[in-house]
Parts: structure tokens; C-alpha cells; sequence
């Protein structure tokens, strides 16, 4: 573990070359059974979302076209990509489900239970605030649809079995974005009340009592995915009007993910929990920098519309680039199936070195 704070402190230069190995599928699942993960469960922002949206009232859904171009019979689900998010993929890789299923799918069967769901909610993030201000599910109440699951998936196997399946599960968290471009720096209601480092420290200690919430119903492995570099996604270069990604943003995204990378070293001593931070920030922006080492052509511009503001409801009815592989960007906010895929192996490596 001190090894790897140490990489990713220093840009993980300790990390597996970021054009992407593929995953030994294999020995992943050789491990995770020796180990006895059971399942995954799914904490987050739009970047785990796997359709929890579709039964709230938000406009912040992606169910419908040109989303989902390349999942599974071509079926928009709500996830906010062209295909699958990296989840679905490291799911994938253990064994599971090649997609894990949102947990508020009125299709969703209980014996489905045991093999993992998600609570994500696209729009929301650490601070309760960023949830409110697009009518999604807080982090709390992501929490407590997770306790709701304990309930059902005890009915639907037993109570011994069931605490085996929360306790072994593997726990993934993925936001943070939106607390800055959705809420901080675009509400006025927290730049009132904090300063931008006070602000980053609020962030955290939501994170700290959430990640303890958790641990009270069970979590015992968690992989937290850092924050993006902010300045590289393509809506937000439109609205700075700038080429190259915005420093001063990426320099914010950058400064939280060390602040969070420690205050994880913290809760692993304090909780006794396994844990890992996926580095998203540096791929990303070595995927945008240098697009072609990951296979890529385009990192600047999503694959949707113009490539520079749609995304959301402003997809609706637009064209999309003939072959998303080539791009970084689905839409102007959100990455492809396949950068998602490099991400799913990066965590897939992560905890699979760290946690056994």
C-alpha cells in the first residue's frame, strides 16, 4: 500500500503501462475465488451509473439514443456512454455479469441480488447539496437503498449467506466531479459558505462518514476512483474557450484526489479496511494528451454532435462519429466504452496487487 501512495503521488509512474494491458481473466478470477469476493456493489456519480436515474425525476437521464449504441443489442440503459462503464467490465472479469444492474430496475429479480448492483446516481457527489440542485440520489441515499439490499438479499438467501455476500463484496466508489462543476463553481450557495479548501475539506469529511456508514453494513474491500482532470473534458475547454485543458481546473482535481488518496490511507487504519484509489485522473489525461498510445485518434472531442457541448438531453436526435473506439469522449462529458474498459483494468490491477 505504501507503495502505491508513493505512485500516485508522483503521477503513477509505479502503475501498469497506461495504453493498457489486458487483464490476466484468468488469474483475476483465481484470486477473487481464493479470496472468496462475492460480488460488487457500486457507489457514484454518472461515471457508475447504470440506470438508477431512469425511475427519478431528473432531466439527468441517458436513456434513449444515440446512449447505448454499443451495449448489448444496441439498448440505451441509462448509462452515460456508448456501451458499458467500467464497472460492468470488472464485473466481467470476476465472473459475474457482463453488466451489473441498476438496483432501482423494476425488472430486477432477487436471486439477481447476489451477484451485485448498482446505487449510482448520475449528477450526484459527495456533498448532499450536489445531489439536490438535479433531484438525484444523494451518497445518503444511495446508503440507504444499500441497507434496503441487505433486507432483500437476506429474504432472497438467507441471513448467513447474505452477511457473506456484503462482507466479501467488493465496494466501488466513483464521483466527485459534479461537487465541482455542477455545484461549486456554478451554484452560489457553497462559495458563500466555504472557501475552494474548505470546500475540498467539507468533501472529504462527507466521504469519511459515508465510507464509515458503509462499514457498518458491511464494506470491508473498497476502491474509490479518483476525480477526472476537470480541465480535459471537452464541455468544459468549450466553456473556457481554451485547446489544451484548463490548468487551474485540472490543478483543483489533482489537489482533491491527493487530499482524498490520504484521507483513504486514513480510513483503511482507522476501519481496518482493504483499499485502492484508480488513478482516472492521470489515464484520462494521458489518453487526451497523447491519444494515439492508448489507440485512440481524438482526445479533445466527444464522438456525439459537435463533440463540444452535447450531452444529456442535448444528445437527443444527434449523429454520432462512425466508430467510437477511435475517441477518448462519448459525449462532451463522458468517456467511451473503451476508455472505460482501460479504466475497469487499471482498477481490476489495482485490487487484485493490493488487496491479496
Amino acid at each position: 500500500m505504501v507503495k502505491m501512495i508513493l505512485a500516485l503521488a508522483m503521477g503513477m509512474m509505479m502503475m501498469m503501462p497506461w495504453y493498457s494491458l489486458a487483464v490476466d481473466i484468468e488469474r483475476v478470477r483465481e484470486v477473487a475465488a481464493k479470496h472468496n469476493v462475492s460480488c460488487i456493489l457500486v457507489f457514484g456519480d454518472s461515471s457508475v451509473d447504470a440506470g438508477n436515474n431512469n425511475a427519478l425525476h431528473t432531466t439527468m437521464k441517458s436513456n434513449f439514443p444515440p446512449y447505448g449504441k454499443d451495449f448489448f443489442d444496441s439498448r440505451p440503459t441509462g448509462r452515460f456512454s456508448n456501451g458499458r462503464l467500467a464497472t460492468d467490465f470488472v464485473a466481467e472479469a470476476l465472473g459475474y455479469r457482463k453488466a451489473i444492474p441498476p438496483f432501482l430496475d423494476p425488472n430486477l429479480k432477487p436471486e439477481d441480488l447476489q451477484y451485485g448492483v448498482s446505487f449510482a446516481s448520475a449528477a450526484t457527489g459527495f456533498d448532499d447539496y450536489t445531489a439536490e440542485v438535479s433531484n438525484v440520489l444523494s451518497v445518503s441515499k444511495q446508503i440507504e437503498y444499500f441497507a434496503h439490499y441487505k433486507i432483500h438479499l437476506k429474504n432472497a438467501v438467507g441471513e448467513e449467506r447474505a452477511e457473506l455476500i456484503t462482507r466479501n463484496a467488493l465496494y466501488i466508489i466513483s464521483m466527485g466531479t459534479n461537487d465541482f462543476l455542477q455545484n461549486y463553481f456554478l451554484e452560489p450557495t457553497r462559495p458563500k459558505q466555504f472557501s475552494l479548501l474548505e470546500f475540498e475539506n467539507f468533501l472529504l469529511s462527507r466521504f469519511s462518514k459515508d465510507v464509515e456508514a458503509m462499514h457498518r453494513l458491511g464494506a470491508r474491500r473498497l476502491i474509490i476512483v479518483g476525480v477526472l482532470p476537470l480541465g480535459c473534458i471537452p464541455l468544459i475547454k468549450t466553456i473556457r474557450n481554451v485547446e489544451d485543458c484548463d490548468k487551474s481546473l485540472n490543478s483543483v482535481a489533482y489537489s482533491f484526489n491527493a487530499k482524498l488518496l490520504q484521507q483513504l490511507d486514513n480510513l483503511k487504519t482507522k476501519l481496518g479496511l482493504k483499499t485502492a484509489l484508480v488513478d482516472v485522473y492521470g489515464m484520462i489525461q494521458r489518453a487526451v494528451t497523447n491519444p494515439k498510445k492508448y489507440g485512440f485518434v481524438d482526445g479533445s472531442k466527444g464522438c456525439v454532435g459537435t463533440g463540444t457541448v452535447e450531452y444529456g438531453d442535448s444528445c437527443k436526435g444527434t449523429d454520432t462519429r462512425s466508430d467510437p473506439d477511435k475517441y477518448v469522449f462519448w459525449d462532451a462529458v463522458h468517456p467511451t466504452q473503451k476508455m472505460y474498459k482501460i479504466i475497469a483494468d487499471e482498477a481490476t490491477e489495482s485490487f487484485i496487487n493490493n488487496f491479496f
